[in-house]
């Protein structure tokens, strides 16, 4: 078998990709480890930044997103008992974000692609990248107990930390923070709590009220890192959240049946650099934030849109100046996410051996972007997305 472009990986990553590049006249083959409705449930991100939102748009992938999407144009931080709007359209310019989860988005560029684009193989597993630094890389996979190999022109690694493609890049440089907490995460069908989403900060630990539509709820909270989400009773989980989003004020916290419950690890993660010869590293591959800044698919559409817009200058031009600067101009968004990511993580969680002074600190912290339009305004356009490229 042979394409321009293999790709490793059928998250939201590998499946824009494909979609970008064949919009752009560029074949490829995707190669998908999962079936087809492992893919289509896989619960991860929900928040779409203003930038992602627009590409999905422009590629043919956002009829269905722009119906059932629900656009945000702020969050709550909640402190001490107080409430505080960011008002996202109003500090920087009419940006906003959309909540629209990832199997969502996942699900729309499935069925385009099978549609429209070019192989999509399910239950193809991933052997090794081999020859990345010659100008015929291969990707040796394994499909139906048959192993078979996918000639290319260039390798796309979509297949998250633990895939063959980052293994595949000699003499990387890692950087790696792995946090004292996780995320116990719940989703219930209960109408949200609230028209936004509310990042709290409390004595006890963080809390996250977010939603996936009108009628189910995503809500999260810290707990220690090695919890076992089953140990924690639906009552229990449910006074926990009240107690972390208290206020001052009548409002009040929706309970209803839980339908799932999971914990995540926190982590920050990035491999440099992103590319090998003619193997290239997007998404997870390539780095892990801590889900507190809403970065991680946003970062991977990032990456691919750079990607596809320097295969097409490649194709178009012959030049290759584009994809030599392929893992400069990603690392330089990847860092600012990185970036964010952690001092929104360090603003609003409670670390198992915080002292008061550090406790003081935090409430200084969002003090100061509660009171000052220059710091709430860093906070809102970091939040609606860094600009891609």
């Amino acid at each position: 078998m042979r394409t321009t472009v293999g790709i490793i990986g059928a998250g939201p990553a590998g499946l824009l990709l494909a979609r970008l590049l064949h919009n752009a006249g560029i074949d490829s083959v995707v190669l998908e480890s999962r079936d087809r409705a492992y893919v289509e449930r896989r619960q991860r991100a929900g928040i779409l930044e203003q930038g992602t939102v627009d590409v999905l748009r422009e590629a043919g992938a956002g009829e269905r997103m722009d119906r059932e999407g629900l656009r945000h144009d702020g969050i709550e931080l909640r402190f001490a008992r107080r409430r505080h709007r960011v008002d996202f359209p109003a500090l920087t310019g009419g940006r906003s974000v959309m909540v629209y989860a990832q199997t969502e988005v996942c699900k729309d560029l499935i069925a385009l692609q099978l549609k429209e684009g070019g192989p999509l193989l399910f239950e193809t597993e991933a052997l090794a990248v081999e020859d990345a630094d010659t100008e015929r890389p291969r990707v040796r996979f394994r499909r139906e107990g048959v192993e078979d190999v996918l000639e290319c022109d260039y390798v796309v690694g979509c297949d998250g930390y633990w895939g063959v493609a980052r293994s595949a890049v000699p003499d990387g440089r890692t950087f790696e923070r792995t946090y004292p907490f996780g995320w116990l995460g719940i989703l219930a069908d209960v109408a949200p709590s609230h028209d936004e989403l509310v990042y709290a900060r409390h004595d006890r630990g963080f809390a996250l009220l977010s939603m996936r539509s009108p009628s189910v709820s995503r809500l999260y909270l810290q707990v220690p890192a090695d919890t076992d989400a089953g140990s924690w009773s639906d009552e229990r989980i449910w006074d926990e959240l009240e107690r972390r989003f208290e206020t001052d004020d009548d409002w009040s916290l929706r309970r209803g049946p839980i339908t799932q419950k999971s914990v995540t690890p926190m982590r920050s993660y990035v491999h440099e650099p992103m590319r090998h010869g003619r193997l290239f590293l997007a998404g997870d591959a390539a780095h892990i934030v801590p889900p507190t800044g809403a970065k991680g698919l946003n970062l991977a559409v990032g990456d691919v849109v750079t990607l596809a817009r320097a295969l097409t200058h490649r194709t178009a031009t012959g030049s290759d100046d584009l994809l030599d600067a392929y893992s400069a101009t990603c690392l330089r968004r990847v860092w600012q996410a990185e970036r964010f990511s952690y001092d929104m993580t360090t603003l609003l969680h409670t670390a198992p051996d915080a002292t008061s002074f550090e406790d003081r600190l935090q409430l200084a912290r969002l003090d100061r972007i509660t009171s000052s339009r220059a710091a709430e305004t860093d906070l809102a356009e970091a939040y609606t997305g860094f600009p891609i490229g």
